[in-house]
């Protein structure tokens, strides 16, 4: 990837597109976690705190168990671990990935419910990874690196299909570790802990656009999972519960 494509995502440069009408957004961040919240007030006390909670678990467990964070494969089960990190074993056991390839959709789903004492509506993203519940319907932009549909389509969320995990993978933007080549493995799910490790394992299988002939395939068979959309150059295909909608360039 190229140096301009890792500006654009360590940057959050596309946060500058989030409209959230009628809600307050706002930024908080613990060490490597960094979140874009809107909510129906401003929550940054109570969304820190929620980040220390998540995070500890995380760290708490890896200390004693270090093999957790380097896991590429499912980890085996482990009922004396955190509910967080049982959570991520869980969901990630029948993907053919390690744990913490959903860890940004565990902490970001951890934060999301968290704060849903304090607000009706909550959206929370954490570097491309979404959980959100919202009582109106709002579209969530699919950004796809260099690739010209980036930025061009969004997926259309009613509010009856929320509380819902909206995560993306990518091969070729940001830093996490990908064995495919997409732009962009979108999935939905109820569980945002889900959502995120079923991108990462989306992603992997994409080795190119001849792939995108057997995402349908793939998806059927990761359990949980509503919807899928994978973008690789200029290729798109989707699966399950996708409604897109075409983006107007805004000023």
């Amino acid at each position: 990837m190229g140096v301009e494509g890792l500006k654009e995502f360590t940057k959050r440069s596309y946060r500058k597109r989030v409209r959230s009408k009628g809600l307050v957004t706002f930024e908080v961040g613990v060490k490597e976690t960094d979140l874009l919240v809107s909510a129906e007030k401003a929550l940054e006390k109570e969304a820190r705190d929620l980040i220390f909670a998540s995070r500890h678990q995380v760290e708490s467990y890896a200390d004693t168990h270090p093999d957790f964070l380097t896991a590429l494969t499912p980890y085996p089960d482990d009922p004396l671990a955190p509910p967080l990190v049982r959570e991520m074993i869980e969901c990630t056991k029948h993907l053919g990935v390690g744990p913490m390839a959903s860890v940004a959709g565990a902490i970001a789903q951890y934060v999301g419910k968290g704060l849903l004492q304090w607000s009706r509506e909550v959206i929370v993203e954490n570097g491309g990874d979404i959980f959100l519940k919202t009582g109106r319907t709002i579209t969530v932009s699919m950004f796809a690196g260099k690739s010209p549909l980036s930025n061009k389509l969004g997926l259309v969320i009613a509010p009856g299909k929320t509380p819902l995990g909206v995560c993306t993978s990518s091969a070729t933007v940001g830093h996490s570790y990908s064995m495919g080549v997409a732009d962009a493995a979108c999935i939905l799910a109820a569980s945002a802990t889900l959502a995120d490790g079923a991108a990462t394992a989306m992603c992997n299988r994409v080795q190119g656009k001849i792939d995108l002939d057997r995402i349908g395939e793939w998806a059927e068979k990761m359990k949980g999972v509503r919807g899928a959309l994978v973008i690789v150059g200029d290729k798109m295909a989707t699966w399950g519960e996708i409604e897109l909608v075409a983006i107007q360039e805004r000023p």
